[in-house]
């Protein structure tokens, strides 16, 4: 994962993806002119739940602008295994105006940005370079724990004839092995899931997902980590384990218009 700069945003890009032509994808830091304090009250507003303070700084248009896209698609992200699929311009423009509820979004659309919204969870980004599919993914615990990674590949097998085989993957920023501790894991997480944490009850929930990644065929080479925490570097990312913020930052990934 390397750092670039459009203007005045700053945003992360993987390198198995910067290598497709066809896509565009960026993950943006929290935006370095933002003043006051992240646990300010904030009051919701938009389809994308952007607060307040946060759309005076972080401009969708700006955003979408950045990346060549025409539109961004958000989900109204309920940290579960849903999978929304956007296949022609009308159901864009439905998901613009009432985001689908939903935990992963695929589309075939050019200049269509799908958009993650984390703050410590995990935003897989995915992408079909044979059947020219893209897809976006909210893995929380909970998702992790759904299978939301599994479930969007299924889909997009059936819905695009996508082999699993073919896809590119890149895990975002999110909270770490380091940081990611469950005081209450024996009710919170299943049993199959206690070998990936360690002694203080820490668990990886980046090898957790390139586990998932790989049991539904994505090859091992093509899966490409952040192996950045967002509780490690709250100067980047807004983490909600750091500061009990409501801000979140935008991980996004499109198709390119034909040549």
């Amino acid at each position: 994962m390397f750092f670039q700069q459009h203007d005045d945003l700053t945003y992360a890009c993987f390198s198995n993806l910067t290598a497709c032509r066809d896509i565009f994808h960026a993950i943006f830091t929290r935006p370095q002119n933002m003043h006051g304090n992240d646990n300010d009250p904030e009051i919701k507003i938009g389809p994308a739940g952007l607060s307040k303070k946060e759309s005076e700084t972080i401009n969708p248009g700006k955003t979408a602008r950045c990346l060549g896209a025409s539109r961004l698609v958000f989900l109204n992200q309920m940290h579960g295994s849903s999978v929304s699929v956007i296949q022609s311009t009308q159901q864009a423009v439905s998901a613009q105006t009432s985001p689908p509820k939903a935990d992963a979004v695929i589309s075939c659309l050019p200049e269509t940005g799908l958009v993650i919204q984390t703050a410590d969870c995990q935003a897989v980004l995915l992408h079909d370079p044979v059947r020219l599919v893209a897809a976006n993914i909210h893995a929380g615990w909970r998702g992790s724990v759904a299978d939301v990674i599994g479930e969007c590949i299924k889909t997009m097998e059936k819905k695009f004839g996508t082999r699993s085989s073919d896809l590119l993957a890149g895990i975002g920023p999110s909270l770490g092995p380091c940081c990611a501790e469950f005081v209450n894991f024996e009710a919170e997480i299943p049993k199959k899931f206690w070998k990936y944490k360690d002694c203080r009850h820490r668990f990886d929930f980046w090898q957790i997902s390139t586990d998932q990644l790989q049991a539904a065929g994505v090859r091992s080479k093509n899966i490409e980590p952040a192996n950045i925490c967002t509780l490690c570097n709250p100067h980047l990312f807004f983490s909600y384990r750091k500061n009990k913020t409501a801000r979140r930052f935008y991980s996004v990934i499109g198709l390119k218009s034909p040549v």
